[in-house]
């Protein structure tokens, strides 16, 4: 480069070839901001340009004034970021500067976190005050096993509940929420809370046994160990549904005892399924459940027995079809057989019978009576008789009992053992022409003696 004729300035060759220009610059070195000086110019001012050639030098002074618009723009975004976070250059907080809410205020979620003893019926919920819920998981943990709660985000999205509002007793529960607010910042909260241990439980016994096979007159029948004061919470957590489908319904007996049937006899080959679901309700004030279980039966052939005491014979038949008549001695006349509809609900090969036990004197204790089929809950049986003599098929000698001729220690050949192998746990043993009265309903499984529209209307809960 050739000189330039003076110490201020610089000239640069732009361009090659030529289409080349020269263009002289300023010299700009400042020592301080307020001691600068520019040879061959005034002090504290630019020094002008000997030579300008061109429309290059635009160019240059155009690449400039980008280069100070963008540090201009860089020194703006970041005095809108501090503002944002509501602090002076120095990081100092302004008071009342906005700012992203605080989770709790964000996400609101109840039962509040932290909290302990909380009772089943208080509501599980999370909101948003504005904006929406991205997601919400909830999971319980409960004898030591971890499930996840169902529930959904409601249309608008600022609220999310459980499928189920009951809270599981005994139990810690977990909440992680994600939502997003109404000026689209996300925020995220995670919240604990147990609930109340109940000091008192209930429990239900089930007949019959589960996976067992049983007779056409077979009746669900639960009892329970404390007395049922809020029956109809406990019947909703009760369901029993039949493959080929039937109208099973309810009936309480008292305040412990719910029983199921339909209208009929089950048909052969039905699959019978009862899901109890007590676990956490309220039977009765403080009292709560402990159950959630599922059992299955399966209805055998049909086999119904119809004893009539008058005639000293029992008729036995299978699908419809008689199949055998055997002689039978029933109830003496003081001490007469039940009349009605009895169900088997137990067989025993050989057990004692004690007359004190069934609010009788010392008439009779036999510690080996044989198949022992019991008919009732008061102690009426249908068992293998040895000491009977000829009574059989001719005259009613019994305490109550219906006798089958057997031998001591039991008899396979025998009328007795023949019905024993030939019975299930759900045959119906119906009695006719006795001298005593009927069977009450709630006396072993005699609901069959009612008609139903009396049992239906044993139901706690109403239905249309």
């Amino acid at each position: 480069m050739g000189d330039d004729g003076g110490q201020g300035s610089a000239a640069r060759l732009i361009g090659s070839g030529r289409g080349s220009r020269r263009v002289v610059l300023p010299l700009f070195c400042p020592d301080r901001a307020s001691h600068s000086r520019f040879p061959g110019g005034r002090h504290g001012r630019f020094p002008e340009a000997r030579t300008v050639v061109g429309y290059r030098v635009r160019y240059v002074q155009g690449r400039a004034r980008r280069a100070r618009a963008a540090l201009a723009a860089v020194v703006t975004w970041a005095g809108l970021l501090t503002g944002a976070a509501g602090c002076t250059a120095d990081g100092t907080a302004v008071p009342g500067a906005p700012g992203p809410p605080a989770p709790g205020d964000a996400i609101r979620v109840s039962p509040e976190d932290g909290s302990e003893d909380v009772r089943p019926g208080s509501p599980l919920r999370v909101r948003v005050p504005d904006g929406r819920l991205e997601s919400v998981e909830v999971v319980v943990s409960q004898d030591a096993r971890e499930t996840p709660v169902p529930g959904r985000i409601s249309g608008d999205g600022l609220t999310w509940k459980p499928d189920d509002e009951r809270l599981a007793l005994a139990a810690k529960y977990t909440v992680d929420a994600v939502a997003v607010d109404g000026a689209g910042r996300r925020s995220a909260r995670h919240t604990e809370f147990t609930t109340h241990v109940p000091r008192e439980r209930f429990i239900g016994y089930v007949a019959p046994e589960d996976r067992s096979t049983v007779g056409t007159g077979m009746i669900v029948s639960l009892e329970f160990n404390r007395k049922i004061a809020h029956r109809a919470a406990v019947e909703r957590a009760v369901t029993v549904t039949a493959r080929p489908a039937v109208e099973i319904r309810p009936h309480w007996f008292g305040d412990s005892r719910l029983d199921f049937r339909p209208e009929r006899y089950w048909k052969p080959g039905t699959r019978v399924t009862v899901d109890l679901n007590l676990r956490d309700v309220e039977g009765a004030p403080g009292v709560y459940g402990l159950q959630r279980r599922t059992f299955t039966f399966t209805v055998g052939r049909s086999q119904v027995s119809v004893v009539d005491a008058a005639a000293h014979t029992m008729r036995v038949r299978r699908d419809g079809e008689l199949l055998a008549t055997v002689p039978v001695t029933a109830g003496a006349r003081k001490t007469p057989t039940y009349n009605g509809k009895m169900v088997i609900t137990e067989m025993l090969e050989v057990t004692r019978m004690n007359s004190r036990t069934v609010g009788f004197g010392g008439e009779y204790d036999i510690p080996d009576v044989p198949h022992a089929i019991r008919l009732t809950s008061s102690g009426t049986f249908l068992h293998g008789n040895y000491w009977g003599g000829d009574a059989f098929g001719n005259r009613n000698i019994s305490h109550g009992c219906v006798g089958l001729r057997d031998v001591k220690g039991g008899g396979a050949d025998t009328p007795a053992g023949w019905f024993f192998d030939r019975s299930l746990v759900g045959d119906v043993v119906e009695v006719v022409n006795s001298k005593d009265k009927q069977v009450a309903p709630d006396n072993g499984l005699g609901g069959w003696n009612m008609n139903w529209r009396e049992w239906t209307a044993g139901g706690a809960v109403t239905r249309r």
